[in-house]
């Protein structure tokens, strides 16, 4: 087996063809990884969260990344780093385009919502409202496994 570098396009192609990424972002010199749901549309990735953790630290960096991997039984692997810049949707009439725009992109795949809708104690605290975000991308990167 090789480790080889992806193409862009093939980074690309892996990223539409995906829908579930980990998350990381940095407060504090301390990193925090977070499983999402995405939608993907060639210049912005798509997702959305309750208020946690993630949220506040992106609010305070917004340099943020998406790694995203497919695996094969074969031991082989595709693997694409996307690196960017978080931006906060919020419903206003700024952002309402973008916000109805991310949204159809995420709701054309089943369970779209999750693991963005849940929280730990949710049933405890009041409802709150969803927070769509984008994150830009600045830079992508790919590797992946193939047979020799």
């Amino acid at each position: 087996m090789t480790v080889r570098e992806m193409t862009e396009r093939a980074s690309r192609d892996l990223l539409a063809r995906s829908h579930t990424a980990h998350l990381g972002c940095v407060h504090d010199h301390r990193p925090y990884v977070v499983p999402v749901n995405y939608a993907f549309d060639e210049e912005k990735m798509y997702a959305f969260s309750m208020m946690g953790q993630k949220i506040e630290w992106m609010r305070s960096n917004p340099i943020a990344c998406l790694q995203v991997e497919e695996l094969n039984p074969d031991k082989l692997w595709k693997s694409t780093l996307v690196v960017g810049r978080y931006q906060e949707l919020p419903d206003s009439a700024q952002w309402h385009n973008e916000r109805i725009y991310a949204w159809s992109l995420l709701q054309r795949r089943s369970l779209w919502w999750e693991p963005g809708s849940s929280k730990p104690n949710a049933g405890s605290q009041q409802a709150e409202a969803p927070i769509f975000f984008s994150i830009s991308i600045d830079e992508i990167t790919g590797r992946e496994v193939i047979a020799s």
